[in-house]
């Protein structure tokens, strides 16, 4: 596992749109069906990298109670699935409902999102406002797995609070995981 971290999209910036399968219900979704008119979080995720793994409860803690809020939570695997079986999407599906996600996990089978967005690992966090205009991007918080830290999601928890309060973000460190398995 190579660590590579997130690249810096300007703030500001407009959410890409998409149309991609969600593997627990199969239904296609895009970006309009999903998003919140208070803020949203699209995430870059996978099954297989541990630094997903290591943060997951966390994530599905932290998605349940802001969407309790309005918040639209949305995740994605961009993961070349012939060289990574492990994120195929029938495998998505599995750990989506063993784990409880609350929120679609799609799959980007073209990897044209994951460019679109200009993600580089996983897990990549993206805030959005209502007018869906990028207001944050970076790591959920400072835990690595075997670095001692617990996962408490306080940058990601503070940069949706900051969001929906319409407040500028001081702090915006980047993410840092896995690499997107790129296809060849």
């Amino acid at each position: 596992m190579a660590l590579t971290e997130s690249k810096i999209l300007p703030l500001g910036t407009e959410a890409p749109r998409f149309f991609l399968q969600d593997t627990v219900s199969g239904n296609y979704m895009s970006l309009d069906d999903l998003k919140s008119d208070k803020a949203t979080v699209i995430m870059f995720i996978c099954n297989h990298c541990p630094y997903v793994i290591h943060i997951n409860r966390g994530l599905v803690d932290l998605a349940n109670e802001y969407k309790r809020k309005g918040v639209s939570f949305i995740a994605i695997s961009s993961n070349d699935v012939e060289h990574y079986p492990d994120d195929d999407p029938d495998k998505m599906r599995l750990v989506a409902k063993i784990l409880k996600y609350p929120f679609p996990y799609l799959y980007d089978k073209r990897q044209e999102v994951a460019k679109a967005y200009d993600a580089a690992c996983t897990p990549d966090f993206y805030v959005f406002n209502g007018d869906m205009k990028l207001t944050y991007r970076g790591r959920m918080d400072d835990s690595t797995p075997g670095n001692g830290k617990p996962v408490t999601g306080d940058e990601l928890r503070n940069a949706i609070n900051s969001t929906l309060e319409d407040q500028p973000i001081e702090n915006q460190i980047p993410s840092m995981g896995c690499g997107i398995k790129w296809k060849s």
